[in-house]
């Protein structure tokens, strides 16, 4: 077969102003290019701004943008052009777990996310880990409302908004994909996906997907590896009908990039890192932080149409998940506790020299969750009436405990698991934690949307949520059996407007809450003594969120405006502690907080194949209250919050001409303060993603084949991307009352350095 070399024309007088435009993706494959092109409006429903007609902000990515991205991209990474979407990883490929999602400086404990309607968020933490997702092929959209959770959604931290990710549903016809991915840092990663199409008479059909992902760590020793598995049946009848089931099962063993001070970074740079070679002592190996983690993950989604004027709809899931948090430090055979009991007898610790070892110190998690949302929706007349209930039950065993290592710096067992252990002369586990939480989430929702004239719509609505915790503490201590229980009213409102056929009004008033995550509940020891009490009586967060929008949906120019404020009391702020060594999810009451702002995305197609797209967000916060630290307080009222940069950019085009295709992205994301004091902050930095590839189909058959080269970070800056640990004072500052309350130093991600993967992708 010959080339048609008006295509490659096309594309050779398109790329320069591909590359040169200084701006960010939205996606739309087209089949062909024509001869010659008429703008006479070109509407792309599937790159980055959707038509949406919920009134509510609200932003997404289809299937089509997702498709011409590195295949390695997790979905924090996949929506960093979104407005207000700020984003931290560790490394470029999206596969280790440390990663930080804020929007309108909320942090990833404040954002619900949920796959095909379950949620996916750790119940105890309230964070979600984007690597154990499903793999980027089976995706069909991402949406983000950055200022709200929909009142059906199954999450409880969600002042910061939604992330909701859908799956692709299985083809009709039986057929499969493959795509195969090398690139920088020995990056190799292979994907299959075969589909069955319609079986026989049953109306069910299905897909089935595997991954295997392997790269070497781009900073420092030490390599990560993923593998994958997703699946879904689906079952379509009648007027609307439809029943399905999903499955994705993720296990991973990857590592822990180290996370820089201030002080570490001018000193050292990108050279921060674990050490590639052991010698005795050396807490600091590489293989002392490599974590495995497994987890599986099912979502039963079911719609009813029982009449015409009544539907019911249900989201069953299921979660199972155990790893480890490994850090290395050293024991000593004496002078040991088990909460607040001295050990008498000295401990067995193998390779100990002068009574003291280097161990492998264990973070073990072991989750358990299982829930349901459902709902009945009926319409009579201009009223749309919902009304549901949410139950959701899940078990969290957390246990901090050591294993030996050889004296090549291997541990005995990566996973941590027990039988493996350092054990007390008498044989109980050696643990400097050790507890088991049951937290049981009950809800009802009712809402009524109605339609006051052909253009206005009014919605209304009440949630309420009671989040019971009962904790089981293990170790000898004054504490055991704790018990923890929370009930708030969340109500809402919101108006919808039809000025014409492309331009729509919102506006609306939503509250959140969110409860201290199961840390707090336990208290913390050292030498026997607490040196931090847990409580059940910590206050919870509670906001008030406002939007005020306006959209136009264009033939060739769509946009949306959306101007924000927030009000939180208790509001509870992230950060990552060292507990005994490992690192684990906290949080800091910060008292009360004001934020408003304005989010702002356009998107211009000027002809087929082209577009281009811009967002972008002013972001204003103020701390209202002092930080009460010991017996005084920091003068943070007025300050800004942590994590929060006043202004972030997104810019961008696409081209594709039927046969080549080309991207580009850059993202700029303002300073932001690593303390509530102010005292130290990293510079805002700017990142630039390109791709360029070219559609195979009709050079050898007519089934889709495409080949593609991403390039991450092209411009390679040496930044600092994000705040991964915040501390309340970098310096010391005197207190109101007087005290000098000394500084601690915050710690940063390290933003990723440049990478170049390409793609084949071949679909049968």
């Amino acid at each position: 077969m010959t080339i048609d070399f008006r295509y490659s024309c096309g594309a050779v007088l398109a790329i320069p102003a591909l590359f040169l435009a200084p701006v960010a993706m939205a996606a739309s494959e087209e089949e062909a290019a024509p001869d010659s092109i008429e703008v006479i409006g070109h509407p792309d429903p599937e790159g980055l701004l959707p038509d949406q007609t919920a009134p509510k902000a609200i932003s997404a990515i289809s299937a089509d943008f997702i498709v011409k991205q590195a295949p390695t991209l997790n979905a924090f990474q996949l929506v960093n052009l979104l407005p207000g979407a700020n984003v931290s990883t560790s490394d470029p490929f999206g596969l280790s777990t440390s990663s930080s999602l804020t929007l309108r400086g909320l942090g990833q404990d404040q954002i619900g996310v949920v796959m095909e309607g379950a949620p996916q968020n750790d119940i105890g933490y309230f964070v979600a880990y984007p690597s154990q997702f499903a793999d980027a092929e089976n995706v069909r959209q991402i949406a983000l409302a950055q200022g709200s959770a929909s009142i059906d959604a199954p999450v409880v931290a969600a002042a910061g908004g939604l992330l909701s990710l859908t799956l692709d549903d299985p083809k009709n016809d039986m057929g499969g994909l493959v795509n195969l991915s090398v690139g920088s840092y020995d990056e190799r990663r292979a994907f299959l996906r075969f589909d069955t199409g319609t079986i026989g008479a049953s109306g069910l059909k299905a897909f089935v997907s595997y991954s295997n992902n392997r790269a070497d760590n781009w900073r420092g020793p030490g390599f990560d590896r993923r593998q994958h598995i997703d699946a879904k049946i689906l079952r379509e009848w009648g007027d609307g009908n439809r029943a399905s089931i999903a499955f994705s099962y993720n296990d991973a063993n990857t590592s822990s990039y180290p996370s820089p001070t201030l002080a570490d970074w001018k000193a050292l740079g990108r050279g921060f890192n674990r050490d590639s070679r052991y010698t005795a002592g050396n807490t600091n190996y590489w293989r002392l932080y490599r974590g495995p983690f497994r987890n599986f993950y099912v979502a039963a989604p079911i719609h009813l149409k029982l009449n015409d004027r009544l539907t019911f709809d249900s989201s069953a899931y299921l979660q199972l998940g155990h790893g480890n948090a490994p850090y290395g430090t050293q024991l000593s055979e004496t002078g040991n506790y088990l909460g607040t009991e001295e050990l008498a007898e000295p401990i067995a610790l193998p390779g100990a020299v002068d009574g003291v070892a280097t161990v492998m110190g264990n973070w073990t998690g072991k989750q358990f969750r299982i829930g349901d949302v459902s709902k009945l929706t009926f319409q009579a007349g201009a009223h749309t009436i919902t009304a549901g209930l949410w139950f959701d039950y899940g078990t969290d065993r957390v246990t901090q405990s050591y294993t030996s290592i050889d004296d090549q710096g291997r541990p005995f067992d990566q996973w941590g698991y027990q039988d493996k252990a350092i054990r007390t002369a008498d044989g109980r586990l050696l643990a400097y934690e050790n507890a088991r939480t049951e937290t049981v989430t009950k809800g009802f929702f009712l809402a009524d949307s109605i339609a006051v004239t052909p253009r206005l719509t009014v919605d209304v609505g009440f949630k309420g949520v009671n989040v019971l915790r009962n904790g089981r503490d293990y170790l000898p201590g004054p504490s055991s059996d704790l018990r923890s229980s929370s009930f708030a009213a969340l109500p809402r409102a919101a108006v919808h407007y039809k000025l014409d056929d492309r331009q729509q009004l919102f506006a609306n008033v939503t509250t959140n809450f969110r409860t201290p995550n199961e840390f707090a509940l336990y208290n913390r020891y050292y030498g026997g003594q607490i040196i931090t009490a847990g409580s059940a009586d910590l206050k919870n967060e509670y906001s008030i969120s406002e939007e005020l929008g306006y959209r136009y949906i264009g033939p060739s120019l769509s946009f949306s405006l959306t101007a924000f404020h927030y009000h939180f009391r208790n509001r509870q702020v992230a950060t990552v502690v060292n507990s005994g060594g490992a690192l684990v999810n906290s949080t800091i009451n910060g008292g009360s907080q004001t934020s408003y702002g304005l989010d702002g995305e356009i998107d211009y197609r000027p002809a087929k194949g082209m577009s281009v797209y811009l967002s972008g967000e002013y972001l204003h916060t103020r701390l209202d209250d002092d930080l009460p630290v010991g017996g005084d307080f920091l003068p943070t009222k007025g300050k800004r919050a942590v994590s929060s940069p006043r202004f972030q950019f997104a810019m961008g085009t696409t081209y594709d001409d039927g046969r080549l295709f080309g991207s580009t992205a850059l993202k700029y994301v303002g300073r932001q303060y690593a303390t509530f004091m102010n005292d130290e902050s990293i510079k805002g930095y700017a990142t630039l993603d390109l791709s360029v590839g070219v559609h195979l189909a009709g050079l050898i058959d007519a089934q889709r084949m495409d080949l593609r080269l991403n390039a991450i970070n092209v411009t390679n800056p040496h930044v600092l991307s994000g705040v991964y640990s915040i501390s309340s004072n970098a310096q010391d500052t005197p207190g109101r009352n007087g005290t000098v309350i000394a500084g601690s130093a915050p710690s940063y991600y390290v933003g990723s350095g440049r990478a170049f993967v390409v793609t084949l992708s071949r679909a049968f």
